[in-house]
């Protein structure tokens, strides 16, 4: 997975922070391609610590996030508005970013139908179309603003919850706090 990342990257050319966490068992000089950070020094940089997202997300100059699409990441993302590249991996991730791309706020990276595995191809290509094709990065960025108005409106966001709390609140006082309290645990 790493390899078609970094291949990827490489490939399209343009400039990338990534926060890469280190693959268990793999030495520091294995975790990424030989000569890797050297052909992209200057464009791009690969940190294997942590890194504070989403103060590097708040930042003027970021045109895109790479994200695995789990449900925090991209609301943190969505939140400052920028397009995505999804590259979802398990869980949540799949319908996150499925849902995502059917919003048109980013694209997802192509995967071998039969395996669901990715190549370098597949993120070069992604990576392009958000960051680079003109009139495809149009169109994500601005329906990324659009879901940022939804994302950062703290008072729907607490509509939301008020809407999802009070039929909980309403079946608990209706006499039935025995059965809801079982049905939770």
């Amino acid at each position: 997975m790493v390899w078609s990342i970094t291949s990827g990257l490489e490939l399209a050319g343009t400039r990338f922070l990534w926060a890469l966490r280190k693959p268990r068992g793999v030495a520091d000089a294995d975790v990424l391609p030989a000569g890797f950070q050297e052909r992209t020094d200057g464009r791009g940089l690969v940190t294997m610590g942590w890194v504070p997202q989403i103060a590097i997300l708040a930042h003027d100059t970021v045109g895109a996030f790479l994200t695995p699409c789990g449900r925090n990441s991209l609301t943190e993302g969505l939140l400052y508005g920028h397009p995505l590249i999804m590259l979802p991996i398990f869980g949540d991730q799949g319908p996150n970013a499925r849902l995502m791309a059917g919003r048109k706020v980013g694209l997802q990276v192509a995967r071998n139908e039969d395996d669901g595995s990715f190549d370098r191809h597949g993120i070069e290509s992604a990576v392009r179309a958000v960051m680079v094709e003109e009139d495809t990065r149009r169109v994500f960025v601005a329906n990324a603003l659009k879901m940022q108005e939804i994302v950062a409106d703290k008072e729907l966001q607490e509509r939301y919850v008020d809407e999802f709390v009070q039929p909980l609140r309403s079946y608990i006082t209706d006499g039935n706090s025995s059965t809801a309290a079982e049905t939770w645990y």
